[in-house]
């Protein structure tokens, strides 16, 4: 409680407040989830995905992340299903684990990742039948959601683990910092930070405690190439969620505004406003 209050209170960065004004921007406009859930492909022309004003929001649904890393050559998870009548999932024709998550959302809610039964993420047992409700409940706050049911990613030693995040902060193909989060649950797990080149640097958020130092993955060098090709793509800063895994770097997501500019430590502030205004100078 008292951290929350005096994070609420400290001052806030450059980077905070220009992180505040695209999220305000971005999703007070009337149209903002018409444009986030027009359903794109990998085969539309790059016109058609900008064919409205900051047109980076279809990029805020992971369906169409995924089409446009994969239009850019970049590996993603295989897809089982897509949709919104999640009575129609056919558990019986899924392999023993995998992943469920919702188009829309943040901070790993609503995601499954399932072995078997059991949910590595809460750590509890579901039945079929559980897992259709509890979906269904988070299409009743929100009905313009859809579930896609992936491919459980295993980590570079084949293992079906929770997989450690690489957050990479990425300014119109230009790299400031890779976060790596050694996640145990969707909100617990470690962090540390490094430079493309991986120089660990300074803690880049507030809200993980410090880890250990540790090697690069294996695909490090793949990574830092769709990461860059992707964020020159996709123009303006973003950052880029990626995946080491048994079959190299995959592609995970994009997040435009990352908790919404308020975990960044004083040393990611200043580092990420002076890259802004570098390389994205002018840019929402």
């Amino acid at each position: 409680m008292m951290q929350t209050l005096l994070t609420a209170l400290k001052p806030k960065s450059e980077f905070s407040k220009r992180i505040k004004s695209r999220h305000k921007k971005f999703w007070n406009d009337p149209e903002a989830e018409i444009i986030r859930n027009t359903v794109m492909s990998a085969e539309d022309p790059i016109e058609k995905w900008k064919n409205v004003p900051n047109w980076q929001r279809k990029l805020s649904n992971k369906y169409n992340s995924r089409e446009f890393a994969k239009m850019y050559g970049c590996k993603v998870p295989d897809l089982y299903w897509k949709g919104r009548d999640v009575v129609n999932i056919n558990f019986y024709k899924l392999p023993q684990q995998y992943v469920i998550r919702p188009t829309i959302g943040h901070s790993c809610s609503a995601v499954f990742l399932m072995d078997g039964d059991y949910n590595l993420f809460d750590k509890t047992y579901y039945t079929h039948t559980e897992i259709i409700n509890c979906l269904n409940s988070y299409l009743q706050e929100n009905p313009k959601l859809e579930f896609l049911v992936e491919e459980f990613l295993t980590n570079e030693q084949g293992e079906h683990k929770i997989l450690d995040d690489y957050k990479i902060f990425a300014f119109n193909g230009k790299i400031a910092a890779i976060l790596v989060i050694n996640r145990t649950s969707p909100k617990t797990g470690y962090q540390t930070a490094y430079t493309e080149d991986w120089i660990q640097t300074e803690s880049l958020v507030n809200s993980y405690p410090e880890g250990i130092h540790q090697q690069p993955p294996a695909c490090l060098d793949e990574m830092i190439a769709d990461v860059k090709k992707l964020s020159k793509a996709y123009e303006i800063f973003v950052r880029v969620d990626y995946y080491a895994t048994s079959k190299g770097a995959v592609f995970g997501e994009f997040s435009p505004t990352p908790s919404r500019g308020n975990s960044s430590t004083s040393y990611a502030s200043k580092l990420f406003t002076s890259y802004w205004k570098k390389y994205c100078d002018g840019m929402i």
